[in-house]
C-alpha cells in the first residue's frame, strides 16, 4: 500500500502502548491518544484510496 516504514514503526509503538494498557492497566498519555487518532484517520484515508484504486469491486 505504500505506507512509509516510519509510519509502520509509529503505529507499532502505539499498538504496544495500547496492549500495555489492556493487559497491565497502564495509563496512556493524552498525547499518545491524540497521535493514535491522528494516525488512524490518516491510515483510513490511505486505505480507502488504495481500495478505490486497486479493489473497486470491494467498495
Amino acid at each position: 500500500m505504500g505506507l512509509p516504514v516510519e509510519t509502520m514503526v509509529l503505529l507499532d509503538v502505539l499498538r504496544k502502548q495500547r496492549n500495555l494498557s489492556d493487559y497491565e492497566g497502564d495509563a496512556i498519555a493524552q498525547g499518545a491518544v491524540d497521535e493514535c487518532l491522528k494516525q488512524a484517520q490518516a491510515l483510513l484515508v490511505l486505505v480507502k484510496a488504495w481500495m478505490a484504486e486497486h479493489r473497486p469491486d470491494l467498495g
